[in-house]
């Protein structure tokens, strides 16, 4: 089993965190190992995770089969995979999400295994056994029982390789937003574990040896908040029993705001980060791209109720699309201001396959295919259609929310704001002790970097560590996570802006380069 590398320069490839806190990449593949807990006992299983190892030609000489895939930011290494494989000889089984999105960039695999592996992958394995060595399987979209899905091979992993481990305890999410295609992969009628299945699954992952930082991997954790609510009391008493030794993260819509009962639940249970999907401040935008749950409501009054519940709040933010104002960059970050969110994912709308958004695009003959591949994310690869707006004015407003978000002195003052109204549980008993060796090495050379490598950090990092040490030391060790996730968003943000600087250029070139066009909108409609 491989797992391709994720494209450089991503927003979530957060290298400068790993190399913080001793890590090689972020977090382990968990579909492919669950994957080999589908697989037959006596099959003999090696998995590489290219983000964290390099690819020793002796293991594909060894392997009868290769089996790969992962998401679009993986394209490119994905498609690698199956030649440097297949130039050995070795047949290729591919799978994932970008395979169930656009499996005709993946027929020169010898397998393909399109859908949810619960579903199909023993009419793979028989097949196999029979003698074929290529095929097609494809699964009933949004049938599979995941109350069969078995414990993932965490034997099969380095767990000093990576920043977190993730679990998964549902799929699909109810709401409909148009460019989403988690809703078109995994449906809108959530499915759920069984209680008893997934403390099965935190188990083995304790037994395994695991303490710290567990992501559920969930579309939308609140989904099936009936399914949730008697889980999350079963969760709280494994924690206990246990000493807490996981703390969680996750992601949900914004109306976890609304359940005060669910949002103690999880503060119990020990959830401390919640990554919510708010697009955008604009109710017009919201409402024509179909994201009705983020509307009626004051998205600041709604993250500060997160807040005040002791989860510090990750948030995505969307510039692109056609209902969009002028203003849309200022509202923008007085939106990320009054809602004291530090990390926020801005990215460039992208009309993924199989969304929506890409059928009413193509439709409206707007659609633009992708220009590359190789790119990190929809943070420089977006905006692949036809704009409404003049597409330089958007590229001008992102590049504007960008540094306003990323500037030092916003970020950290977003953090000592959210980090001072975290009401963080203090867990009377803990199977970690306060400070292990290596939270203490983190911190040093997180201090380290923030006063001698980057001393324009200093006074902001000492200001705001010092401030939460006195006045909510509760929260300082999810203070001490957003800082260092700066080490990463300061540079990126920079290296984003630079190549929007290029796009722009770019723009700025054709339009001079353009014969006079007799009225202003004909030529806004060129650029």
């Amino acid at each position: 089993m491989i797992f391709p590398r994720f494209n450089p320069n991503s927003f979530w490839s957060l290298q400068a965190a790993c190399d913080i806190y001793g890590a090689r990449c972020p977090a382990p593949p968990l579909g492919l190992i669950t994957l080999a807990a589908l697989l037959p006992r006596d099959w003999n299983i090696r998995l590489v995770n290219r983000n964290a190892e390099v690819l020793d030609p002796a293991d594909l000489a060894w392997a009868d089969i290769v089996m790969t895939g992962g998401m679009m930011p993986q394209r490119v290494d994905s498609l690698e995979v199956i030649r440097m494989a297949q130039a050995q000889g070795k047949p290729v089984v591919v799978g994932g999400p970008d395979v169930m999105s656009s499996p005709e960039l993946f027929e020169h695999a010898d397998f393909l295994v399109i859908g949810e592996a619960e579903g199909v992958i023993g009419q793979f394995v028989e097949a196999w056994a029979a003698g074929a060595r290529r095929g097609r399987f494809e699964a009933e979209k949004f049938k599979t029982d995941i109350t069969a899905s078995p414990i993932p091979r965490f034997d099969l992993l380095d767990f000093g390789h990576y920043l977190f481990v993730g679990v998964q305890f549902s799929r699909g999410c109810p709401f409909n937003c148009e460019f989403c295609d988690i809703i078109e992969l995994f449906g809108r009628v959530p499915r759920s574990k069984a209680v008893p299945q997934m403390l099965a699954e935190l188990q083995a992952l304790y037994d395994a040896g695991y303490r710290g930082h567990v992501d559920f991997v969930d579309d939308n954790l609140i989904g099936n908040k009936k399914a949730l609510k008697q889980f999350l009391p079963a969760l709280e008493a494994w924690q206990k029993s246990n000493g807490y030794p996981f703390m969680f993260s996750t992601e949900a819509s914004i109306n976890l705001a609304d359940d005060a009962e669910l949002l103690d639940m999880l503060r119990r249970a020990n959830f401390f980060a919640i990554f919510v999907g708010i697009e955008s401040p604009d109710s017009a935008t919201l409402v024509s791209t179909r994201k009705k749950q983020n509307t009626r409501r004051s998205l600041a009054e709604s993250v500060h109720r997160i807040h005040a519940a002791g989860m510090m709040v990750i948030a995505g933010f969307i510039v692109g699309f056609d209902t969009e104002e002028l203003r849309v960059a200022e509202t923008m970050i007085e939106c990320i201001e009054a809602t004291d969110i530090p990390v926020c994912m801005v990215g460039l709308l992208t009309a993924l396959p199989s969304t929506q958004l890409t059928r009413r695009l193509e439709k409206e003959g707007r659609l633009l295919p992708f220009a590359d591949e190789s790119r990190g994310d929809q943070c420089t690869a977006g905006l692949n259609f036809v704009t409404r707006r003049p597409r330089i004015d958007i590229l001008r407003d992102y590049r504007a929310i960008l540094e306003a978000t990323y500037r030092p002195a916003a970020y950290f003052e977003r953090v000592r704001r959210s980090g001072l109204n975290l009401r963080r549980p203090s867990h009377p008993v803990t199977a970690r002790p306060v400070v292990s060796a290596r939270d203490r090495n983190t911190l040093l050379r997180l201090m380290w970097r923030m006063t001698v490598t980057h001393p324009f950090l200093a006074r902001y990092f000492w200001r705001t560590f010092i401030d939460i040490a006195r006045h909510n030391p509760a929260a300082l060790e999810t203070v001490v996570i957003q800082i260092t996730l700066y080490l990463h968003l300061g540079p990126f943000a920079k290296s984003v802006a630079a190549e929007i600087d290029r796009q722009i250029a770019s723009l700025e070139r054709e339009l001079l380069s353009q014969p006079p066009v007799q009225g202003a909108g004909v030529l806004q409609r060129a650029v």
